[in-house]
């Protein structure tokens, strides 16, 4: 999940057209770096995903995602909420409003994490998109993103996880990010963020440069990030340097629930370099 939160983190401060900047040469972290809804949604599926008990099924998981969206969206009301989002949120709607927006992939990464094969990691994918995104294309660039991370974490090659992603989702992977960048705009739907994302971990040669690809192309670059970064955490690791430099811009709340993640689903030594005696006082 540091993958996901340090791209919206990075990325935030180019996000729009008019802040792009096309090129990988900048600051990695501004005083206008900060975390925003991708980043809160991110850790709301975490919560469920801790909740959840595969005995329940599938359904149970999209229910505890509904719930804790709902809970952690209204925590944090100006992270940056899409409009529709914002309506199915404060106006409380009861019904998923068919979004094909890339909301769906910026925050599915703690499935991928969570669960040890791709079945289970795809039919998860699906049950923390569905209350909100439940047109095929956002269901599908949930499932690929969590698909690419998954292949990632599990020692999978570049090729590997390039080949699967086109075979199983139908996306475009080949052209390069020097094609991409020049015309790319601002989208915010899932087949014009994800494909793109996808490219920039596959052109990056460490975590890093992942994501001063991912950034570069201009777009959505908070959210392109937080796809990217999430993808680019499976296969390379982040340093305990830009692990703390994550902690560091959370809060309170947001920060427990990231780290309560660490400690159930990897190890205490992985976060954010707290000590576990002190992390055990903070959350049990």
């Amino acid at each position: 999940m540091y993958g996901a939160i340090l791209g919206d983190i990075i990325g935030s401060p180019y996000e729009f057209d008019h802040n792009n900047i096309k090129t990988k040469d900048f600051p990695l972290f501004s005083k206008h770096s900060q975390f925003t809804d991708d980043t809160v949604l991110t850790l709301a599926i975490a919560e469920a995903v801790m909740q959840f008990d595969m005995e329940e099924g599938f359904d149970t998981l999209a229910t505890l995602a509904e719930a804790s969206m709902r809970k952690w969206g209204k925590k944090y009301p100006h992270a940056g909420y899409g409009i529709r989002f914002a309506n199915w949120l404060f106006l409380d709607g009861r019904e998923p409003y068919n979004s094909l927006g890339n909301g769906s992939a910026m925050r599915v990464s703690p499935v991928a994490w969570a669960f040890d094969d791709i079945d289970t990691v795809r039919k998860a994918a699906v049950a923390v998109t569905i209350p909100t995104h439940n047109h095929p294309e956002g269901v599908k660039g949930a499932e690929a993103t969590a698909s690419a991370i998954f292949l990632a974490r599990k020692g999978r090659s570049k090729a590997e996880i390039k080949e699967y992603i086109e075979k199983e989702f139908g996306y475009d992977l080949s052209r390069t990010c020097d094609e991409i960048r020049p015309a790319y705009r601002h989208d915010e739907t899932c087949m014009r963020t994800v494909p793109e994302a996808i490219t920039a971990f596959l052109e990056g040669e460490s975590f890093e440069d992942v994501i001063r690809t991912a950034v570069s192309l201009g777009g959505d670059s908070d959210t392109l990030t937080a796809i990217a970064g999430s993808i680019a955490e499976g296969f390379y690791g982040i340093s305990d340097e830009l692990k703390s430099q994550a902690i560091d811009r959370l809060d309170g709340p947001l920060r427990i629930v990231l780290c309560k993640f660490e400690v159930e689903m990897m190890t205490l030594a992985d976060c954010g370099g707290i000590s576990p005696d002190i992390l055990e006082d903070i959350i049990f």
